[in-house]
């Protein structure tokens, strides 16, 4: 299992605020539906006030990626810490599945309700927005660090956007399956097809 770094106490508190906030915002689609999800009623779940919401989320579709986007961010740090002689695409694989991994996600699906708000979620353009934003410059680092080359070069950013697309076709095919798969080994499949057309250079 995953340990994450020490943080300081103030660390600790916006992490457990962002975490807060966005647990509140997935509790409240669950219930009432994505259409009815408003950053009031999630200040108000979670225990602040909207102020303090907007000063970790510009809008509704982050809050509700956030868990998302976390684990992107667990697993980029993951692969920076994969033994250095392992292939790349094994170290990514591994690194993208570990947080899922822990955080349970590869359990039973969850009821057919939810996948049906999870559909309405991962196919909202500002959902989408908010999980690429933020984890495509640092994913394409850590690969150019894995592979000796530079991040501002074609490759490291081409594998980047390419798993992360893995990544978010994955989600996008999760609340479609029938029968209902797991998001775990919808990713898996996932990475190992793009590692196959996308090899690591010599």
């Amino acid at each position: 299992m995953t340990t994450e770094p020490a943080l300081g106490l103030r660390e600790r508190k916006k992490l457990d605020t962002r975490r807060a906030l966005s647990d509140a915002a997935l509790e409240l689609m669950f219930e009432r539906g994505l259409d009815q999800v408003l950053r009031e009623d999630i200040a108000a779940r979670a225990g602040v006030s909207v102020r303090t919401f907007t000063n970790y989320f510009a809008n509704k579709y982050e809050a509700l990626a956030y868990r998302q986007i976390d684990r992107i961010c667990r697993g980029i740090e993951l692969l920076r810490a994969r033994p250095a002689g392992e292939p790349l695409w094994v170290a990514i694989t591994e690194a993208m599945l570990e947080p899922l991994r822990v955080d349970g996600l590869d359990a039973d699906p969850p009821p057919r309700d939810r996948l049906a708000e999870v559909r309405k979620l991962v196919g909202s353009p500002e959902a989408q927005a908010a999980l690429t934003r933020t984890t495509t410059d640092a994913f394409t680092e850590a690969v150019a660090e894995r592979t000796g080359t530079d991040p501002g070069t074609l490759y490291p950013r081409l594998v980047a956007e390419a798993v992360l697309g893995a990544l978010v076709a994955a989600i996008e095919v999760y609340p479609r399956c029938d029968p209902p798969a797991s998001i775990t080994a919808l990713t898996r499949q996932a990475l190992e097809l793009v590692a196959a057309g996308l090899p690591e250079p010599s």
